[in-house]
């Protein structure tokens, strides 16, 4: 392996990125719209906004397939438009977004549903907008959780493998990830390269891990001094 061969991480790093920003805002828009809903089509909507999480990462690859391949009328569609997500690294940001999607969604569903309600309707009587309330209220007073969810959804797109593998596969310099690469080192014995790559994930998961520890913790004490 070329030591100074960073793409991996590169890649790895502008799929999460890219991948945090669409799940950021999809998640908090499904999250509030679901929280306000029934409990029967809320429960439904939560299996089946939740359900890549609990299918096998290929199984979404394989979807993923289904709806973007080449011979799939939306995969002909994009191509036309100029958008190839098949074996091209952008597709690796549609896996990340399926797989990581729930963990923001779930996340950001607790904080609005823990939300107390008499703030918004004081700022109604108030005669503020809803946007306003929204996003100077509400987002305000659930950001804890709402930023350990978008950490939570990051550490989930720079770790994926299933999906991304199936969707874009590995080539050197143009689609490679951290988690493709490991295994692809693996696979040709060399046992320092994919080492290397398991030490940079296994540093970058531990920090995520301790910002996620940091915003519960702070939580907790926020929580603490309001009552």
């Amino acid at each position: 392996m070329n030591d100074m061969d960073l793409f991996p991480l590169y890649n790895s790093l502008r799929i999460a990125a890219a991948s945090s920003v669409i799940v950021f805002f999809a998640g908090i828009f499904a999250a509030y719209k679901v929280a306000k809903m029934p409990r029967i089509v809320k429960g439904i909507l939560d299996v089946i906004l939740t359900l890549p999480m609990v299918l096998p990462p290929t199984v979404c690859g394989y979807f993923l397939l289904l709806l973007f391949g080449r011979r799939r009328p939306l995969g002909m569609f994009l191509e036309d438009l100029g958008i190839k997500l098949v074996m091209n690294w952008p597709g690796g940001i549609s896996a990340a977004v399926v797989v990581s999607f729930p963990l923001m969604y779930r996340t950001a569903r607790g904080a609005f549903e823990s939300f107390d309600r008499d703030l918004a309707w004081a700022g109604q009587t108030l005669g503020l907008s809803n946007t306003w309330i929204f996003w100077r209220v509400r987002m305000r007073t659930c950001r804890q959780g709402i930023l350990a969810g978008i950490v939570l959804a990051f550490a989930r797109a720079l770790g994926e493998y299933g999906a991304t593998s199936m969707l874009i596969g590995y080539t050197p310099g143009r689609t490679a990830t951290v988690s493709t690469t490991v295994y692809q080192l693996w696979r040709t014995n060399d046992e320092s390269g994919a080492f290397f790559w398991v030490m940079v994930n296994l540093a970058i998961s531990a920090v995520v891990l301790l910002a996620v520890n940091l915003l519960e913790k702070r939580n907790r004490s926020t929580k603490w001094r309001l009552k």
